[in-house]
């Protein structure tokens, strides 16, 4: 194992691409933990004008890295498209110190977060590029690790965040968080090689997004995504409210998850070439099944603890193998390849968020792990209908 990750430092701007993610998971898990209470508390935004605003600057994003995939694609210079991405989202985050009005502050942290949306997946998309160019064999480990350190950058993140914000207080915490993104823009355009776009005079095949090997797959993966939000809104009042659980007791179940989630995303990355990304998203669905049936019959914490292997591992999946999956379906498009990740795990976290909470309110904390059984049923379904069209590669015309 040990020889297989120096090796990945092989690939041109690895080590580059490994530095600037781990600060990107970090910057965003700073802010992330206390971005409601400064809404609702300083600015004075309610429970549900704040979900108006995440919902509509999370769209803002969906639309950017839609409009841009193609494109990104096309020829334009992705360390340029990295670079004005990461400016963005730095001043994103500087607006909310710098705008009170709700609405003013909607329009600008959309505009700017919507285009800094952008920055990860065209770091991923060139990582992949020069995976390619080195010829390696471990294309899905080199990309699997990389997500394992956006991952260990939200573990470490939240206790730099109450650091920061215990010195300095919110105008410190959101400076800091713009402030590493344009640490990560300078590295950027420091050490980032600008990458010659070579046209090619091969006819590829039309396969858009209405081709159903690419939008069934992407709707599984929305309520795989959905799942995973709803666990994580949903599992810790379930544990306070439910079975009579304790705050130390919600501590620990997230970070028992947390800690087991990076090792076993790496490990499933490494194993890519024993198991294909396809068949390890299937088994993340019958994972997701497990786990949810547990939390459905459970009576005490320590069930429910006990249960986040199945989690970390479902995530890890997820998360890690995901990406890899879209890249192997759109090999010639990884600009596309990872909007279709990035779209999919916002409008699932969207969906999984309102869903849980409604069924929640309406309905109770349980019966929302039996409506997941559900829908992890219906993502195996979905996989597994597109199985046999996944050995072929899937091409997006140029525009």
């Amino acid at each position: 194992m040990l020889i297989r990750l120096k090796k990945l430092f092989d690939i041109k701007g690895y080590s580059l691409f490994a530095i600037s993610v781990l600060l990107v998971g970090f910057g965003i898990s700073i802010t992330m933990p206390y971005l409601a209470l400064y809404c609702t508390e300083v600015l004075g935004m309610s429970p549900g004008a704040f979900g108006a605003f995440i919902a509509i600057s999370s769209l803002g994003s969906v639309l950017v890295n839609t409009l841009i995939a193609k494109r990104s694609d096309s020829g334009l210079d992705r360390k340029w498209l990295i670079i004005t991405a990461l400016l963005s989202a730095a001043l994103g985050y500087a607006s909310y110190v710098l705008f009170q009005n709700f609405f003013i502050l909607l329009i600008i942290v959309t505009v700017f977060s919507g285009f800094g949306a952008i920055a990860m997946p065209q770091i991923y998309a060139y990582a992949q590029e020069s995976a390619n160019d080195s010829k390696t064999d471990d294309k899905t480990f080199a990309i699997s690790t990389l997500r394992s350190l956006v991952s260990l950058g939200f573990v470490i993140g939240p206790l730099g965040g109450t650091l920061i914000l215990a010195a300095l207080g919110y105008k410190g915490l959101f400076l800091g968080t713009s402030a590493i993104f344009l640490i990560i823009a300078l590295l950027m355009f420091l050490f980032l090689q600008k990458r010659t776009f070579q046209k090619t005079t091969k006819k590829k095949k039309m396969m858009s997004l209405k081709n159903r090997l690419v939008w069934q797959p992407m709707i599984a993966f929305i309520f795989l995504f959905a799942l995973n939000a709803v666990n994580s809104i949903i599992t810790p009042l379930f544990i306070v409210n439910e079975i009579n659980g304790t705050h130390s007791d919600v501590g620990l179940v997230v970070s028992i998850c947390a800690g087991l989630e990076i090792p076993i995303m790496i490990a499933f990355g490494a194993l890519s070439k024993q198991i294909s990304n396809h068949t390890l998203l299937i088994i993340s669905g019958f994972i997701a099944l497990s786990y949810f049936s547990i939390l459905a019959l459970s009576t005490h914490s320590w069930q429910l603890m006990a249960a986040q292997l199945l989690q970390a591992t479902f995530v890890a999946i997820v998360m890690g193998n995901g990406l890899s999956y879209f890249m192997d379906l759109l090999p010639d498009s990884p600009g596309v390849a990872t909007s279709i990740y990035y779209n999919g795990t916002i409008i699932g976290r969207l969906l999984g968020n309102f869903g849980g909470g409604m069924i929640a309110q309406y309905v109770g904390y349980r019966d929302v792990f039996f409506v997941c059984l559900l829908i992890s049923a219906l993502s195996i379904f979905i996989l597994w209908t597109t199985k046999s069209g996944n050995k072929s590669h899937v091409s997006i015309e140029n525009p």
